[in-house]
């Protein structure tokens, strides 16, 4: 009987074990779907705070196109987010309510146990007191025995009283919890709702847009590709100074002015071990915005047989944004592009960042800037409202992806 009892509390010890492993575990994972989940939510409202802000200005549809498609792909992951929440806390539910059942059982057996205990105790002393117990010990180490079994058997009692409490307080506890838990499902399913309707209406003002668009579609395929050699042309000029810049490096150090790579100074090599150390760190070259276009050869959204190579991000932005530099370093280029916005290029060692479609500039060439100090202002489009950033980071002329580099991007 003590063997089956022993083997039975190893085995709550070692399943309370294992599910407080799997709790921590599912709470760290549902604290890191509520981040990404708020994340989502606040992306939502600046998409919604930036329709607000050019209501009255008359988009392209083009333009349409991709702020539909941007928040329906923002409000699809909110969905899948929330699911996958909701989905984790039915886990911790049903892990819960077999806790709860486990817990009873357990608390009833020690009752069980508590109680046949008292009645011995209480049957013991009616039958023989505890003194005539010791006196009627044969010699003294019989009676010190006898004593020491009385007070061990008095504090298990004491013991099994406190393991009821503890036990008790557990289940109301997790009782607790589970209704925290249910609580909280039941409004992460009521949310859900009300997204799902909004992207619901997203989409039917999607489709209305595109069936106008095929219409007409080699208008806009046209458009679609005369934007993508505007970009190229910018990229090109972009790379030609960077280039420039490799050879002049190279030429001041004595070396072969045909190498792809910067023959850095020493402060120049600390400067770009620290921009490098940064990486997935840096500030965000504008304090509010949102990736409309992300790095890297993909299909257009209006047209899945075109592709867009893009060399850096897209960032919606307010109008009259201020744009940051987003590491120390030096101005190497303000230029100046025909048909155009004004880009501005800083080198942080053998990397460069470009800020491109600026409004107003505030630097020169050869200016020394540091990290976060404004360095212009984003171009606002008075015919539809757009405030639009074009970032790219290079290292070299290879260039990089900004979401790698950029804090939360």
């Amino acid at each position: 009987m003590k063997g089956y009892k022993l083997t039975y509390k190893i085995f709550f010890l070692v399943l309370f074990l294992i599910c407080s492993t799997i709790g921590f575990a599912q709470n760290n994972k549902q604290k890191a779907l509520e981040t990404r989940r708020q994340e989502l939510r606040r992306e939502i409202q600046k998409i919604n705070e930036l329709r607000l802000e050019n209501k009255s200005k008359q988009k392209s549809q083009l333009s349409l196109i991709e702020d539909f498609n941007y928040k329906i792909n923002v409000l699809s992951n909110l969905i899948k987010v929330t699911n996958q929440q909701a989905n984790l806390l039915t886990r911790e539910i049903n892990n819960n309510q077999k806790k709860i059942t486990s817990l009873r059982d357990e608390l009833k057996e020690l009752k069980d146990d508590y109680a046949a205990m008292i009645v011995k105790s209480y049957k013991s002393k009616n039958e023989q007191s505890r003194i005539m117990f010791l006196l009627s010990s044969d010699n003294f180490k019989q009676a010190y025995k006898r004593l020491q079994y009385i007070k061990q058997y008095s504090d298990h009692q004491r013991e099994q009283g406190e393991t009821i409490k503890t036990k008790t307080q557990e289940l109301q506890k997790t009782n607790i919890d589970l209704q925290k838990q249910q609580e909280a499902k039941k409004q992460l399913i009521a949310e859900n709702r009300v997204v799902q309707k909004s992207l619901e209406q997203e989409r039917k003002q999607h489709q209305t847009i595109m069936q106008s668009i095929k219409s007409n579609l080699s208008k806009y395929t046209s458009e679609i590709r005369k934007k993508q050699r505007e970009a190229d042309r910018i990229d090109k000029q972009i790379n030609d100074i960077i280039r420039a810049e490799i050879a002049k490096s190279n030429k001041k150090a004595g070396k072969s002015s045909s190498s792809t790579t910067f023959a850095l100074t020493p402060a120049g090599k600390a400067l770009a071990k620290n921009f490098e150390s940064n990486k997935g760190k840096l500030g965000w070259p504008v304090d509010k915005g949102l990736v409309k276009l992300r790095y890297g050869t993909q299909p257009h959204p209006l047209n899945k047989s075109l592709t867009i190579k893009s060399n850096g991000v897209r960032i919606a932005t307010e109008k009259s944004a201020k744009v940051h530099v987003v590491f120390n370093g030096e101005v190497t280029a303000v230029i100046a592009i025909k048909n155009a916005n004004t880009v501005v290029m800083v080198q942080h060692g053998n990397y460069f960042t470009a800020y491109k479609n600026l409004g107003k500039v505030y630097v020169k060439k050869g200016d020394k800037v540091t990290t976060n100090q404004e360095i212009g202002e984003v171009f606002t489009n008075s015919s539809n409202g757009e405030t639009i950033l074009s970032f790219s980071i290079f290292k070299e002329s290879s260039t990089q992806n900004p979401a790698n580099w950029i804090y939360k991007m």
